[in-house]
This record gives C-alpha cells, structure tokens and sequence, in this order.
C-alpha cells in the first residue's frame, strides 16, 4: 500500500499462527453464509502486516471481494468531519466554544423536550461546537429508541437524501433536543450538524472541503460522498435477504447521489484509504510529509471529554460501554479492564452501521480495520475482530 511498508506478521510482534486463525474464522463465516465478503487490515510498527479479502463483493453477482473494493463506511465518515472541523479550529476559523447558532441561525432557536413527551422547556445552554463533536448537543438518532422525540425524527423522516443541507438543518432545529446540552452523551446526528458548520464556516460544501483538505493531502483516492460511475462495480453489497433471517436493514444507493453530504455517514471508502487516515491519526496529524493537524491537536482529540457526563440509557449505552469515554469523533478506552473487548488505554475507535469497523491503539503502535457490509451481523463481528487480533499479539 502506497506509503505504507509491508512486513511479515512476525515482524511486527505477530504471531503468524494467530494471524492466520482471524482469517480462518473470518473465512469460515464466509462459507456459512453468514458474511459475503471482507477485507482485513492489520498495521503495526508503521508497516502493514495483513492485508486479506475474503468472500465475495457483491452476493447478487458472485464478483470476488477485492483488495480495493468500495464500502459504505457510515460513522466512520464521523472521525473526518470532525479532523475537518479541528483544521477550522486550528486556523483560528472556529471555537469550540462557540455556541451552533453562531454558524447556523436556525439552531439559536432551540427547544428541550420533557422526559416523556414532547412538551417543551427553554435551553439551559446553548450547544456547542463541542457539543457536537462529543455528542452532547441533546440531538438523538432516530433508530436508537423510541421516546417521543426519537419517533419525531422517524416521522420527520430527518435521514431522508432528498432534502438540502439547509433544509435538514431547518427540519432538525425545528424538532425538540432530546435532552438539555451538555448533560449527557447521546450518540446522534451532531455530526452532521458539525458538518453543516464546517460548509458555513468554510464556505464550501463538505465533500468539496473534505477532498480539498484531507483526502488529497492524504492520497484518499477512493473516498468520497458519491461513486463515479467507473467505479460503480467495486461497491461491495450486503446479502439481499438477511442470513440471520431478520430484516434487512435498507443500505443507501450510490447510484443516486443524495441532496446532502451527510457528515455522520454519507462518505464510501476502500481498506486502503481508510489506513492512510489512520496511518495519519496514528502518526499525530501528518502522513508522508504533510501535516494537517499539530500533534497536541490530535492527542487533544484522542482523549476523553465527557468526564462525569453521563451515558444516555437505551441504545447509546450499547455504543459506549463502561470503560471507554468519548473524544472529538472517536470512542476513547479509558481503562485497561472494564470493557468487554480488550485494548489499552487511549486507544480510540469507531465503526459504521453496515459493519465495518477500526481501532488505533497508540501505545502497541497498533492499527486495524474490518471492512464488511453485513448491518444486522455487525454486533457480533466488531468484538470478534477485536479480540482476534489482540489475541495475535505476542510482543
């Protein structure tokens, strides 16, 4: 991979042995039908020690999964648009004290929902760029509940890809905040929140700032809010009918460009350009001579900002589990034991809702990705790929 030296797993303090049994089981889920495909990455010691795809692409076709076959990545866009939103703030272009409404009037006009319903009080405290970048704001995600506010959202159809960028943010501001800014985290569309304040802020449209000012600097070739039509026959897909016979869960169409670049998943990737990022995060902002962030930036990002804030009950609690706190854009372990996946302290992450999945563990030099496109099955693999290669780390 470009920038990237290849080493053998052993020589990077990998058992080859162990390495080998991740894609075994990897490779054994693919045969029970359980798994279409995938792609493997393991970096360590700034050298690239796996590199596998696995499965198939596309179920429906039967074309082989590839080293550079495109995936829907969801949430792990969050991680990017929050590196864009730190470069504003590095220029001196945005505080993260600044309150939402400073950058996007329609949010100066916010409302709190009761515990229950969806009467209304005043806000305490306006939300903050900071909010946004570690959940905070008091916004929700539809699908993670069903309290009143979250139902409004599912009514709203506030995910929808036919609205503008100024129309989700008219349509969202005018829908209660789920809880008071600033008093707990609840995982939720700030960040595409964030992502409108990066495109007013910058005066550019988030792919256009994002390709500008990170994924051609870092030689992301394949990362984008749309899929150009050459392209189009690397798209990984997921199984038509889910093969843990649940529903299916609906995965967004990149045929059809959507209105809004939505900062909280809308971007696609490939295994490779997701490792230059994280090559970059690990490096502490640069990456082959550029430099984007300053290196106490990213540790700044990298460490936890909720303190006593609690977590929301329900669905965020599953996201965010004890012994891990949350950064600007990236889940943070906090304590060595604690969490049920193994990991050392200040190692962070993130995953998308179609499946794939990363981590960066600084203090093993340490970075890894799964990439798969299996939405209802993604519980099950996060751990498991974790866990396995943990468990091949023998120095």
């Amino acid at each position: 991979m470009q920038g990237l030296p290849v080493a053998k797993p052993a020589d990077v303090g990998l058992c080859p042995l162990r390495t080998q049994r991740l894609l075994d089981v990897l490779q054994a889920e693919v045969d029970r039908q359980r798994l279409p495909g995938a792609v493997a990455l393991i970096a360590r010691r700034g050298k690239l020690a796996l590199f596998e795809h696995l499965g198939v692409q596309d179920p429906a076709t039967g074309v082989p999964m590839a080293r550079d076959s495109i995936f829907r990545i969801y949430s792990m866009t969050k991680p990017l648009v929050s590196v864009a939103a730190m470069m504003l703030v590095e220029q001196g272009r945005l505080l993260l004290s600044d309150p939402v409404g400073k950058h996007l009037p329609a949010f100066r006009r916010l409302r709190v929902a009761q515990p229950g319903s969806l009467e209304t009080e005043a806000v305490r405290q306006p939300p903050t760029v900071h909010d946004l970048l570690r959940h905070t704001a008091g916004l929700t995600y539809e699908f993670l509940g069903a309290a009143p506010v979250q139902k409004a959202y599912a009514a709203a159809n506030i995910g929808s890809r036919e609205r503008t960028s100024a129309e989700f943010g008219a349509a969202l501001a005018a829908l209660p905040l789920m809880v008071q800014p600033g008093t707990v985290w609840e995982y939720s569309r700030a960040t595409d929140v964030l992502g409108l304040v990066v495109e007013a802020v910058s005066g550019q449209s988030l792919g256009a700032y994002l390709a500008e000012h990170i994924c051609e600097p870092l030689g992301m070739t394949d990362t984008a809010f749309t899929v150009p039509a050459d392209r189009m026959g690397r798209m990984a897909e997921p199984f038509g009918h889910d093969p843990d016979g649940g529903v299916p869960m609906q995965v967004f169409d990149f045929r059809v460009d959507a209105k809004m670049e939505f900062g909280g998943g809308g971007l696609v990737s490939t295994a490779r350009d997701y490792a230059r990022f994280m090559q970059f995060m690990l490096n502490r902002g640069a990456l082959d001579g550029v430099r984007l962030l300053a290196p106490g930036t990213v540790d700044f990002m990298t460490c936890d900002h909720l303190g006593s804030i609690p977590v929301a009950p329900g669905g965020s609690s599953a996201l965010l589990t004890p012994g891990f706190g949350f950064g600007l854009g990236f889940a943070v372990r906090t304590a060595p034991g604690l969490a049920p996946v193994p990991g050392s302290v200040g190692a962070y992450h993130w995953g998308g809702i179609a499946g794939t999945t990363f981590f960066i563990d600084p203090a093993q030099e340490l970075f890894a990705m799964l990439l798969i496109q299996a939405p209802n099955q993604r519980e099950h693999y996060r751990p498991l790929f974790r866990q396995m290669v943990y468990a091949a780390l023998v120095d």
